[in-house]
């Protein structure tokens, strides 16, 4: 993809061109103009193309400050409602640059299509567990290290998870460079230290789901820190878990300990607590899409939302449940299910909201160097 060319479907969509119109509008009244890091950027901006608007989507948080506090909003008859606007240009920009391409237009706003995915893959993981091991032996209790090999080889466990992960790693990857170059002019070579180093203090730090500094508006037009503090459950409790995961790699096949761990072992803590962090935030963002005022709301996306949200939410559930259950007759057959949710997750994620994690970090780069730039120039 050349380096200003954007997708056709993003050129063409009725999304884009809802946002421009609604973009001019807001670049006219500059009422929201310190709300979050959207509207700084709009102002560096006179005219709106297809790839200025697919950036400004992927930088937005969603807080729905700008549309508790806008005066356009609806019912008025400009109908100004840039979170659900924003919201579906995400989604379509993650279909339009994903790779392989026909498998992002698949999965778009999907979620029956996940939820299918992620029982297939249960179902056929118990399945093949089944018939490739003797009945005493998958319910059987086990003990000691290589406990979980006795159910699945090693050789099948390990070749299945390096396939999903390898593959979802390069989806993702073509994925980001794509968006990369479909927004922007420059390469990542182009970025300097600085402007790098802001960018990775605001994803760490989820600066932004603060909105102006006071919260979101998750619930209707009251502040709130909820989702903020939900979403580092998720971001951290899925970095910890993938820290428990390369840990036990490290210690089976460079130090030959084979797992299962003691409790208090650092693979097994790691899990633990990563496991407990994604259960309660990946629950307590449903709870929040099913209270929250559903006018900023683009509806369409939900049912992929919610899909997803429950699946890492039984991937880490399974996974807690395995830790209690394993020295127990139930821990092959629990074994088999949580890897094929695992596996299933993982064919998923690069086509998923989950890959907005990709996206919107590379926003925040590509603004945080627009904002020093603009200073820089301001300043001569």
């Amino acid at each position: 993809m050349p380096a200003t060319e954007m997708p056709v479907a993003l050129e063409k969509s009725e999304a884009i061109a809802e946002a421009r119109r609604q973009m001019e509008v807001c670049n006219a009244c500059r009422y929201c103009e310190s709300y979050c890091a959207v509207f700084p950027a709009m102002t560096m901006r006179r005219a709106f193309s297809a790839a200025d608007l697919t950036h400004l989507a992927n930088l937005c948080h969603n807080c729905k400050g700008c549309y508790h506090a806008c005066q356009y909003a609806p019912p008025h008859a400009f109908g100004i409602n840039i979170p659900a606007t924003f919201a579906t240009i995400r989604q379509e920009s993650y279909a339009a640059f994903a790779w392989p391409a026909g498998m992002g237009r698949v999965f778009e706003r999907n979620g029956t299509l996940v939820s299918l995915l992620a029982a297939f893959c249960a179902t056929l993981a118990m399945v093949l567990s089944a018939a490739i091991q003797d009945p005493a032996v998958l319910w059987g209790a086990h003990a000691g290290p290589g406990a979980f090999y006795r159910v699945i080889p090693w050789w099948l466990m390990t070749l299945l998870a390096a396939l999903c992960f390898g593959f979802a790693l390069i989806a993702l990857t073509v994925g980001g460079i794509r968006y990369w170059r479909g927004t922007g002019r420059s390469g990542l070579g182009a970025v300097a230290p600085a402007p790098a180093a802001d960018a990775a203090v605001d994803v760490l730090t989820l600066r932004n789901l603060g909105g102006g500094g006071h919260g979101c508006n998750d619930f209707d037009d009251r502040f709130a820190m909820t989702r903020r503090w939900l979403h580092h459950a998720v971001f951290y409790g899925f970095l910890l878990c993938f820290a428990a995961t390369s840990v036990a790699t490290f210690y089976d096949h460079v130090m030959g300990h084979p797992a299962p761990y003691p409790f208090w072992s650092l693979p097994v803590q790691l899990g633990t607590w990563g496991g407990l962090l994604l259960c309660i935030g990946t629950a307590g963002l449903v709870w929040v899409k099913v209270v929250t005022d559903p006018g900023p709301v683009a509806p369409k996306l939900l049912g992929g939302e919610y899909a997803m949200l429950a699946l890492l939410f039984l991937v880490s559930a399974t996974g807690l449940l395995l830790l209690a259950v394993r020295h127990t007759g139930a821990m092959g057959i629990l074994l088999a299910f949580h890897l094929g949710l695992v596996l299933a997750f993982f064919v998923a994620l690069p086509y998923s909201k989950m890959v907005h994690g990709v996206y919107r970090s590379l926003a925040l780069l590509r603004n945080a160097a627009e904002r020093r730039a603009s200073v820089a120039h301001t300043a001569t």
